[in-house]
C-alpha cells in the first residue's frame, strides 16, 4: 500500500510550517539556523513529490541545487554564528551589532 502525494505534501507543509514559527519566535541563533534548515529540507520534500506525482525528473535535480545551497548555508552560517559566540557566550539574534568592527 503507497501513500498518495497528499501525505507527503502535508508532511512537508508541517515542516516549513514548524520551521517558520521556530524561526520567529525564538532568539537563539542556533535554533534559528536549524529551523532554516528545517524549512529547506520541507522545500525538498515538496520538490520530490511533485516529481514523482508528475513522472518528471526536473523536481529531483532541483533538490540536488537546494542541498549544495543549504550547504554553503552551512559553511558561511556556522562561521558567523561561531564568531558571534566566540565574543559572547550568551548571544541573541538580537547582537548581531557586535559584528561590527
Amino acid at each position: 500500500m503507497s501513500l498518495g502525494g497528499e501525505w507527503y505534501l502535508a508532511v512537508a507543509a508541517a515542516l516549513f510550517t514548524i520551521g517558520a514559527v521556530g524561526l520567529l519566535v525564538r532568539r537563539n541563533v542556533l535554533v534559528m539556523f536549524m529551523c532554516v534548515e528545517l524549512m529547506l529540507n520541507a522545500v525538498n520534500l515538496t520538490f520530490v513529490t511533485f516529481a514523482r506525482m508528475l513522472d518528471d525528473i526536473g523536481g529531483q535535480a532541483l533538490v540536488f541545487f537546494v542541498l549544495v545551497v543549504a550547504a554553503a548555508e552551512v559553511v558561511v552560517g556556522l562561521g558567523i554564528i561561531v564568531s558571534i559566540f566566540r565574543r559572547r557566550a550568551a548571544a541573541t539574534a538580537d547582537d548581531l551589532h557586535i559584528l561590527k568592527g
